[in-house]
């Protein structure tokens, strides 16, 4: 079992678009690996590559009793809103309203290049929206209404995490 170290905010990795995947074989199946790994500590929904330092498009998500792996994803539906604080492991102990669709669906491929389609309601939903949006450089906090980005900024540059 791998489970890699979790960048946090203020690394670069987390604010560039990562790059589509277009090798599949022991490569993918190895960093398909390293994300479910990654994922099975306890309190996790979802990692994406880029949190683990690899700016591919790729994520892992296990959420109401749905686990797996998206490659290359694009959020091709949404419907439906949800409120209620959302929180990320590159912004450690800390969560904040969010607002986001009540239910998504991503479509990509797997490991192998093949097909697949991942529908999800409310945390689910959330997770697939959150995770896509690693892979195109956003992190949860740019999404917050900016009064409480402002807060939340304040309390990140106070963590002891935070190296900015």
């Amino acid at each position: 079992m791998t489970v890699r170290e979790i960048r946090l905010y203020g690394d670069p990795v987390l604010r560039t678009v990562a790059e589509e995947v277009k090798d599949f074989g022991e490569v993918s199946h190895a960093l398909a690996e390293d994300l479910l790994d990654t994922l099975a500590l306890p309190g996790r929904a979802g990692v994406a590559a880029p949190q683990i330092g690899i700016p591919a498009r790729a994520f892992s998500y296990g959420a109401e009793g749905q686990r797996g792996v998206v490659f290359n994803p694009t959020l091709v539906e949404t419907s439906g809103e949800q409120g209620g604080d959302e929180g990320c492991l590159s912004v450690p102990g800390l969560w904040f309203p969010t607002r986001r669709a009540a239910h998504a669906v991503v479509e990509g491929v797997d490991a192998d290049g093949r097909p697949v389609r991942v529908e999800g309601e409310d945390e689910l939903a959330r997770c697939l929206q959150h995770e896509v949006d690693h892979l195109n450089g956003i992190v949860y906090i740019h999404r917050l209404d900016p009064s409480t980005r402002r807060g939340a900024m304040k309390q990140i540059r106070r963590s002891a995490w935070f190296n900015g």
